[in-house]
């Protein structure tokens, strides 16, 4: 008697041809719909909140710096500190050492894999130091929460789009599961230092889907007088999106090197404890001060 399968046997094609030798991986993809989609809510903000639009373009080229920088750094040094010590041109570059390779069709030795290896925790570094430096240089008629407070939403849309690029890549798989699951799902394309080919908990999905519902929460706080408490969205968002990410893990294979393994807690939950502590402390704050502009 046959039995039913239900797992899914995820097999995507993840790069696309542009041109000769050319390629655009799905991942990238989303990290190009991720920011299009960011600039196009913040125009919008921008204009409800009557900012002036020459000030949006600048705010782009700020965020996309820290979160690429922020994202390779923690990537660098939370999770593959050993890997990358020894190839530090990787760190920095999106390329792989591989021996049968021409990078561009003559470098040997390499090839072009995209930014593959961003770390949410740096990025997350990142976009908040880009978004200050941005509010003391460009942006001075506001404060930095009140900068904040706006850009936790197109933040936790890209959060959406980058969780189904790593769906996509086949990495940050979640543990194994039964294979009675409906929406088990058998990543043929997995890394082998993830173990045997088995059905998974799809973990990116579930985070893509946590992230979304942050996204629709923060979006009808924003229409509410909500968004004129200093760090109320922004206290919403580090509770909510680090939890998230807190919960998650434990559905999670590992993540490179573990830096901190204590507790049965991973290196990703550790560093999203102090993301959500401080989400706390900047909605506490929102109860005390209220600001407003005309």
């Amino acid at each position: 008697m046959k039995i039913l399968e239900y797992m899914i046997h995820w097999d995507p094609i993840h790069k696309f041809s542009l041109w000769k030798g050319f390629f655009i991986h799905v991942y990238s993809l989303m990290f190009v719909i991720s920011f299009s989609l960011g600039w196009y809510i913040m125009q919008y903000i921008y204009q409800n909140d009557n900012i002036d639009k020459k000030y949006l373009d600048p705010l782009f080229i700020y965020t996309f710096l820290g979160t690429l920088i922020g994202a390779r750094l923690g990537q660098v040094l939370f999770y593959d500190f050993s890997y990358f010590s020894d190839h530090w041109i990787e760190a920095f570059l999106p390329i792989r050492e591989n021996n049968n390779s021409f990078l561009l069709g003559f470098i040997k030795g390499y090839e072009f894999i995209g930014y593959r290896g961003l770390s949410s925790h740096g990025a997350t570094i990142g976009i908040i130091l880009s978004s200050f430096f941005y509010n003391k240089i460009i942006l001075k008629n506001r404060s930095f929460i009140w900068l904040c407070d706006r850009l936790c939403l197109p933040v936790s849309i890209a959060a959406v789009f980058i969780r189904v690029g790593n769906f996509f890549n086949s990495e940050i798989v979640g543990k194994p599961c039964s294979d009675k699951l409906p929406w088990a799902v058998k990543f043929v394309q997995m890394d082998t230092e993830y173990g045997e080919i088995v059905p998974r908990h799809p973990a990116q999905i579930y985070e893509s889907i946590g992230y979304f519902v942050i996204f629709l929460l923060l979006w009808y706080f924003y229409k509410t007088d909500k968004k004129n408490y200093n760090g109320f969205l922004s206290g919403i968002f580090f509770i909510l999106l680090w939890s998230v990410r807190f919960l998650i893990e434990f559905m999670k294979e590992p993540q490179g090197e573990e830096l901190i393994n204590f507790l049965s807690i991973n290196t990703g939950q550790w560093l999203s404890v102090p993301f959500i502590f401080f989400g706390f402390f900047l909605l506490n704050q929102s109860k005390i001060k209220k600001y407003f502009f005309s």
